[in-house]
C-alpha cells in the first residue's frame, strides 16, 4: 500500500514543500500514471528491508508489479521523476535519500535527456559518475543497480525502432554503462528485454503495455533480491 498524499507533502520530489513540482514540457513524454512524486511505503514490518525505485514514466508502467513481487520480502518507496543528468538532479537526489536509509536503490534516467541541449556536449559521464557519488556518499552501505533506459519506437508503428531517437537512447545507454563498471555498479538490462518485444510498446513512442512492464519488473526484483541475499 502507498501513500499518494505524500506527493504532495514532499512537492513532488522536492521534499520540501515550498519548491515546485517538476515540469516537462515535452507531451509525449508524460508520467503516464499518478504523476511526478516521491512515494513511501506504509511500513507494516520494519525488520524488513527498504528499497528504493527512481525512474521515469517507465518506472510507473513496472512498480506495481515490483512492489507485489516485492511484498512480504521488502519495503519499496518510489522517485517518480522527469529529470535528466544535471548538477540540479543530483542535489535533489541527496535530497531524496534523505528518507532512507535503504538496502538497495535501482535507479534510471534516460529518456528526457535525448533533446539537444538537455545535456551539454561531453558532461553526460561526469554527470552520471556525479549521480553515483552521492548515492554512495549518502547510502555507503546500499547495493546500487542501474536500470537501462528502453527502445524508443515509431509512433504508431511500435515494432519500428525510432531512428532519430532510439540511437541517442542507446548511446547514453553505453555512457551510462561505462560509468557503472567503473564504479562497481551492476546493470539490469531493461534496453535488452525489451528491443526485441517491441510488439509490447504501446505505439506512442516511449510507452509500453502491462506485458512489457512485468517482464522488467521481474528483472529489477530479480536484481534486487539477489542483492538482498548477498548482504
Amino acid at each position: 500500500m502507498k501513500i499518494p498524499l505524500l506527493a504532495l507533502l514532499l512537492a513532488l520530489t522536492a521534499v520540501a514543500a515550498d519548491k515546485p513540482a517538476p515540469v516537462e514540457n515535452d507531451k509525449r513524454l508524460h508520467s503516464d500514471g499518478k504523476g511526478w512524486r516521491v512515494e513511501k511505503a506504509v511500513i507494516k514490518d520494519a525488520k524488513l528491508p527498504r528499497v528504493l525505485l527512481i525512474g521515469d514514466s517507465i518506472l510507473n508502467g513496472y512498480q506495481g508489479r515490483a512492489t507485489q513481487l516485492l511484498a512480504g520480502k521488502a519495503n519499496v518507496d518510489l522517485w517518480v521523476n522527469p529529470y535528466n543528468q544535471s548538477a540540479h538532479v543530483n542535489k535533489l537526489l541527496a535530497e531524496v535519500l534523505a528518507n532512507g536509509p535503504y538496502d538497495v536503490v535501482v535507479f534510471n534516467m534516460g529518456l528526457h535527456g535525448w533533446q539537444e541541449g538537455r545535456i551539454k556536449p561531453g558532461t553526460f559521464e561526469p554527470l552520471m559518475k556525479g549521480y553515483v557519488e552521492v548515492l554512495k556518499a549518502k547510502l555507503p552501505k546500499a547495493k546500487l543497480l542501474w536500470a537501462s533506459s528502453t527502445p524508443v519506437t515509431v509512433k504508431g508503428k511500435p515494432t519500428e525502432i525510432n531512428a532519430e531517437i532510439d540511437p541517442i537512447i542507446v548511446e547514453q545507454n553505453r555512457l551510462a554503462a561505462k560509468v557503472m563498471a567503473e564504479m562497481g555498479v551492476p546493470v539490469v538490462d531493461f534496453y535488452g528485454i525489451l528491443v526485441g518485444r517491441r510488439e509490447l510498446a504501446r505505439g506512442d513512442m516511449f510507452h509500453w503495455n502491462k506485458p512489457a512492464y512485468d517482464l522488467i519488473a521481474q528483472a529489477a526484483v530479480d536484481a534486487i533480491l539477489r542483492e538482498l541475499s548477498a548482504k
